[in-house]
């Protein structure tokens, strides 16, 4: 896709003016990150906001003694970076790439100038930042009042995908048990037990590919 087309695709964008999407093309830079490799940082200068075309990265951020938490999974179409040229300056996390990644990177300072000059991006960013807002303390919730197993019913439910009439989360090659209890904050053994819970409460199926959801609103509400 071009950059105007993929922008199209991200909610609070879409509705940009032509001539504006064509402004920032002129700006844009296509790349590709392959996956594990490490697009930027944690503590670097925010020089670069990206807009994710195709692939799914995360965000985490580590303890002094090396524990990692995920704060952000993202897949396309999503912009990341842009918190940090709107605060510090200096990126908040580590963003990698979960797979073969295709991304628009556009420079800070142009991106900055043309934000001055077009109050339709200004309060396009407004409305993607507050939504933002509302997925860590999302998080934070989910964190602080909620168990494992309700953590996993409720990120299931939240990152389904609908295939022919049924709710599904693809297995995909990143998606180890490993990185899903980072994720929730956990470890594997009491990840594995929490699937193993759901699946007899017969809310999900377990496959080599695929989880299937039975009961999705029911795991989007899931309270123990």
């Amino acid at each position: 896709m071009s950059f105007s087309e993929t922008l199209s695709c991200l909610a609070h964008f879409e509705g940009l003016p032509s001539e504006l999407k064509s402004s920032l093309e002129k700006i844009a830079l296509r790349q590709i990150f392959s996956a594990e490799q490490v697009i930027y940082l944690e503590g670097e200068p925010a020089d670069t906001v990206y807009l994710l075309e195709k692939g799914w990265v995360k965000a985490i951020r580590l303890s002094r003694k090396g524990r990692e938490q995920a704060v952000l999974v993202l897949r396309a179409v999503d912009l990341f970076g842009d918190v940090a040229i709107f605060s510090t300056g200096f990126y908040p996390g580590t963003v990698t790439a979960l797979e073969d990644c295709v991304v628009w990177a556009l420079p800070s300072s142009s991106l900055l100038e043309k934000i001055d000059d077009y109050p339709q991006l200004a309060q396009a960013f407004t409305r993607h930042l507050a939504f933002r807002i509302l997925h860590h303390l999302q998080l934070v919730e989910d964190l602080s009042l909620w168990s494992v197993e309700a953590r996993l019913a409720r990120t299931l439910a939240r990152y389904a995908e609908n295939v022919s009439g049924q709710w599904i989360v693809p297995r995909r090659p990143w998606a180890t048990y490993d990185a899903m209890a980072i994720r929730l904050g956990t470890v594997r053994d009491v990840l594995s037990r929490a699937l193993r819970t759901l699946e007899g409460k017969g809310l999900l199926k377990v496959e080599r590919q695929q989880i299937i959801l039975l009961d999705r609103e029911e795991l989007a509400e899931y309270e123990d």
